[in-house]
């Protein structure tokens, strides 16, 4: 009996020590994934909205985090300079707008790298009203037309190399839209997924012709890391590109509730409309998943499309000749059908 009850005095605390050690062993893995878990800032081109809607995803569903990653998406705007913070250090990756960017960026001996080119085609578009019969961007030769000074050196100079237009055919574009509302024969620039829904809303009905379709080869949105990084921590821009590549394609094509959530948490302004309109012409347009994401994967880019968009703009008189612009991409993280389908 009395052996017995050493047993079973003894038990309990022989259990309690080893749960015990067992529940410190968990709190220690637990403490341990949290830390492992690398942190990387990525600053967006604009506010935050549907035409960014792969980073939100991204982070909404914890697919940064499968990844070992925590992720804090700085929104961009109309006075942050993406490429300034990046090269100095404030931002851990960040979206350029334009492959041309990128390229100049190369010229200059800025050490930031092209990794991704989330956006296939530019959205950049030239808007007319249909009631101007005008059929291709060939049509616009010669007709005002309402440009930004940033758009001389980039889709400008393409058209005029490209279907002869004239430098007497500019006008200012301020980004209303009041002067092409009122004026019936106007003509202005635009964002796919933005200035056709905003006129159609207005009770206009826009022509509308996207550049990209007529030739130009500009990537867009290209997803970009300071090249000390890329040479010095590989793994971790990998793991950021298949993050980002798999959140895109849940919020172009899955549940992009949780992603569409964060978004207007983090842009009350924002409205459900916009965003799905958005959505919309992101897909329909093929403006990510099109051309070579097709076969690649979102995010695709070869060096074939490179040297064309360089032979356009050179040829423009945007770029100087030379090879500098190889360094300005890598197709060391892309092109691995990472989130495809079969």
């Amino acid at each position: 009996m009395i052996h017995h009850f050493h047993l079973r005095a003894k038990a309990p605390a022989f259990h309690r020590a080893r749960w015990g050690a067992l529940a410190g062993l968990l709190v220690a893995l637990g403490a341990f994934h949290a830390e492992a878990l690398d942190k990387v800032s990525v600053g967006t081109d604009w506010l935050p909205d549907a035409e960014r809607g792969g980073y939100y995803e991204a982070k909404a569903t914890g697919i940064y985090e499968k990844h070992g990653l925590d992720v804090t998406i700085v929104a961009g705007g109309p006075s942050v300079n993406n490429p300034q913070l990046l090269a100095t250090g404030q931002l851990d990756a960040a979206v350029i707008s334009s492959a041309i960017q990128e390229m100049d960026y190369a010229k200059t001996g800025v050490p930031i790298v092209a990794v991704a080119a989330i956006y296939q085609k530019n959205p950049q578009i030239l808007m007319a009203h249909k009631s101007q019969g005008f059929k291709s961007l060939a049509d616009l030769k010669g007709r005002p037309i309402m440009i930004s000074a940033l758009a001389r050196d980039s889709y400008w100079a393409w058209l005029k190399a490209a279907y002869g237009y004239t430098d007497d055919q500019i006008r200012p574009y301020t980004f209303n839209m009041a002067p092409f509302l009122h004026d019936p024969t106007a003509i202005q620039q635009g964002y796919a997924t933005y200035e056709p829904h905003s006129a159609e809303q207005s009770g206009a009905d826009p022509q509308v012709f996207l550049l990209a379709d007529s030739g130009y080869q500009d990537y867009a949105a290209l997803l970009s890391f300071p090249k000390q990084t890329i040479e010095k921590n590989p793994s971790l821009v990998q793991r950021f590109v298949d993050a980002t590549i798999e959140g895109w394609y849940a919020f172009l094509y899955g549940d992009a509730a949780p992603g569409i959530g964060l978004i207007k948490k983090s842009n009350p302004e924002i409205n459900d409309d916009n965003i799905a309109n958005s959505r919309k012409v992101l897909v329909a347009d093929g403006i990510i998943d099109s051309g070579d994401a097709k076969n690649l994967g979102i995010g695709a880019m070869t060096d074939q499309r490179w040297a064309a968009l360089f032979d356009q703009m050179s040829k423009a008189g945007v770029l100087p000749a030379g090879d500098y612009w190889k360094s300005a991409y890598t197709l060391s993280f892309t092109d691995k059908k990472v989130g495809m389908t079969k």
